[in-house]
């Protein structure tokens, strides 16, 4: 597989102008353009294995043909990814128990020289499958690798250790931990994450009051943003997301930062005194004063509900991986807020896929110059 590295700045070109566009009617301020590693920028790849005559290998299918195309080199993928690749097909090759109706291998990869690999299987795992699977893991860490093993199968998963691996994120000088599980969500390229998160904390500098963040996933954004404000109270609906962003405040040392498991729609009910919630006790909404919110939904964007609670506070910063429904969004919002800041982060090159910022400023709050 070949990327046209060359076409880059011309694609990175398009998205820019075609973001700008987007936004020009919301009298937008000139876009800030992050662009990414030319190759070797995505952290997690998935591949389909085919078995042909003793033989197997990792492909991938066109989505406009639907044909199958081999795949021995993944260039967007992590250079690690990419030696894991290699030697693990060579490992388990022959070896029944490893190979037989395995279907699925998943790959999640770190800066910090972690991987996570994930067998999956149309069988039910056995002892003797997990006996195998320690003794390929003992292969590859004495190749050098840092890796943890992970075999799912139907209502079945195994971890021989853990099933997370652990990034460390170099953050305006300062390194954040974050645990990564697999088959969660994590940002796709570690890199643009951190330009993410160093942009994110340049809005939101000398910030005064509370922050609220809804869809926190494993504490991204809220653990590095943290540092900018009095308190952070965070939302994430997935509990494996919850689970992992309690360790990462933990081993980040951040004081501040208060995590509870709900929906943005359920939030907004719970805000506004129109519903209980059983999780929320113990937790006193009144002591926060939050005047910040940061929102990175799905790329729906945001519901109806959730917009209007939004627009109730002073600033909001608004990550979207959907232009058209942050416009959608948007049109709403320009009626209380302006645009302040906006950015595009080239998350996914030689894709048609936009990832951006938008940090707003409501009408009639008087900024500090």
């Amino acid at each position: 597989m070949n990327l046209p590295t060359h076409d880059y700045p011309r694609l990175l070109a398009k998205k820019t102008e075609e973001l700008t566009a987007y936004l020009s009617r919301f009298s937008a301020p000139t876009l800030e353009v992050f662009s990414s590693d030319f190759e070797h920028f995505r952290m997690r790849a998935e591949f389909r294995i085919w078995h042909e005559q003793g033989d197997l290998f990792h492909v991938m299918f066109d989505p406009k043909t639907k044909q199958r195309y081999r795949v021995d080199t993944f260039p967007i993928a992590s250079q690690l990814i990419n030696q894991m690749m290699q030697v693990l097909l060579s490992e388990i090759k022959g070896n029944s128990l490893l190979t037989q109706k395995l279907f699925q291998i998943d790959y999640l990869s770190t800066l910090s020289g972690q991987i996570a690999i994930s067998l999956l299987y149309h069988k039910k795992l056995s002892d003797e499958w997990k006996e195998e699977a320690v003794k390929l893991r003992q292969k590859l860490t004495a190749l050098g690798f840092n890796c943890q093993i992970i075999g799912r199968a139907t209502k079945q998963k195994i971890a021989l250790d853990e099933d997370y691996v652990e990034e460390i994120l170099p953050i305006e000088g300062k390194n954040y931990y974050y645990r990564q599980v697999e088959n969660s969500f994590t940002q796709p390229n570690g890199k643009m994450n951190i330009k993410m998160l160093e942009w994110a904390r340049s809005c939101t500098a000398n910030s005064s009051g509370d922050l609220l963040e809804l869809y926190c996933g494993n504490g991204n954004f809220s653990i590095a943003l943290a540092s900018n404000f009095r308190k952070v109270l965070a939302t994430e609906i997935s509990k494996s997301s919850v689970s992992s962003a309690q360790y990462n405040i933990e081993k980040n040392g951040v004081k501040n930062l208060q995590i509870i498991r709900m929906s943005a729609e359920e939030f907004s009910q719970a805000i506004n005194g129109e519903r209980e919630f059983y999780r929320l006790r113990g937790i006193a909404l009144s002591d926060y004063e939050c005047n910040t919110i940061l929102v990175d939904p799905p790329r729906a964007g945001l519901d109806s509900y959730t917009l209007k609670m939004v627009q109730q506070y002073d600033r909001i910063l608004y990550i979207s991986c959907n232009p058209e429904t942050l416009v959608e969004n948007l049109e709403q919002l320009s009626h209380t807020h302006r645009i302040e800041r906006c950015a595009l982060f080239d998350q996914f090159p030689y894709t048609e896929h936009i990832e951006s910022g938008v940090w707003l400023v409501k009408h009639s709050y008087d900024d500090e110059k």
